[in-house]
């Protein structure tokens, strides 16, 4: 997959985009009428759930929080700081979430439990597997028999790492335990765990801190995706973090996993509508200045949500913006 960075795209250019993608992947649906495309009442107050203090998802959320009440989609907005994206789906199932983020192979494992919508494909997600460099740990191999982080037990993390590992086939199994970010990394650097999956954007503020400090190793985990695809569906894309995206450490490719940005069913469309309207013309406050991944906001992508249907007001929104 081609490396590029979220740009701030011209209307005509975005449109041109979306209009083929939505040929595609809207097929059928019913134009909406110009007075349905029309701004709808703010939503009183609305409730992000993001992630984990230091990563990526929390900075997203919380941007998302002040975009939606900087543009009158809500009267106030906030972002919840949880563990991850199954934490997300619990709160957005109970009504303490108005949005959640959450990977997209843990959200369509959900979808067999629990009703939810999709308001867009928001960025590409990296699974970090990080090491010390003088582990003598060099691929996925060699975590045979060790100790490994492998997330927040309410984290996609912990979904996504522990698939990977079956995917590899070890010669041992690994010790697993559940622990997300910041006690992974309080617990590699004290020598406790001998590896710590992580599932995050590039780069992730949290582990920049730590590699100041810390010689590390991402390991390749790229060689696994044939395997994950075939035994768990075709969630999984190769994708390249950049050289030096972390002192010291060279470039290196891993697996790549979509988020999505989901709603319950009882979202008003209105609300979806705005909601989706800010994705798409106001992608450049929503991304954190340091980010260098791929596939943030971009129209050709949004709607492509993994099997989790669009909300219909989510659907009006891209339908207007193509037209």
């Amino acid at each position: 997959m081609a490396e590029r960075r979220s740009p701030a795209y011209p209307s005509p250019t975005r449109r041109t985009v979306l209009r083929a993608a939505m040929a595609a992947g809207l097929t059928g649906l019913v134009l909406p009428s110009a007075a349905a495309c029309a701004p709808g009442p703010a939503a009183d107050s609305m409730t992000v759930a993001g992630g984990e203090s230091g990563g990526f998802y929390l900075e997203f959320a919380t941007l998302l929080a002040a975009s939606l009440q900087r543009h009158g989609v809500a009267r106030s907005a906030s972002a919840l700081e949880t563990g991850g994206s199954l934490d997300n789906m619990d709160r957005l199932a109970s009504g303490e979430a108005t949005l959640a983020i959450a990977l997209s192979d843990a959200a369509a494992d959900r979808l067999r439990t629990q009703r939810m919508l999709a308001l867009g494909k928001v960025y590409e997600n990296y699974l970090h597997c990080l090491v010390r460099a003088d582990s003598g740990i060099v691929g996925p191999a060699d975590l045979a028999g060790r100790t490994v982080a492998v997330g927040d037990p309410r984290s996609g993390t912990s979904l996504t790492a522990r698939r990977l590992l079956e995917a590899a086939r070890l010669a041992a199994a690994p010790s697993t335990i559940q622990l997300g970010l910041n006690q992974g990394l309080a617990a590699l650097h004290a020598g406790t765990v001998e590896a710590l999956f992580w599932s995050g954007g590039v780069p992730t503020a949290a582990i920049t801190a730590f590699a100041a400090g810390t010689r590390l190793r991402l390991l390749d985990l790229s060689a696994l995706i044939p395997a994950l695809r075939s035994g768990f569906g075709a969630f999984y894309d190769r994708v390249l973090i950049r050289e030096d995206s972390y002192a010291g450490v060279p470039a290196t490719w891993t697996v790549g996993v979509a988020n999505l940005l989901l709603c319950r069913e009882d979202l008003a469309a209105d609300v979806a509508r705005s909601a989706v309207d800010l994705l798409l013309e106001h992608s450049g406050e929503l991304v954190p200045a340091a980010s260098r991944g791929v596939q943030y906001l971009s129209p050709e992508t949004l709607i492509s949500t993994a099997g989790v249907p669009l909300h219909p007001g989510a659907e009006d929104a891209y339908r207007a913006f193509h037209g």
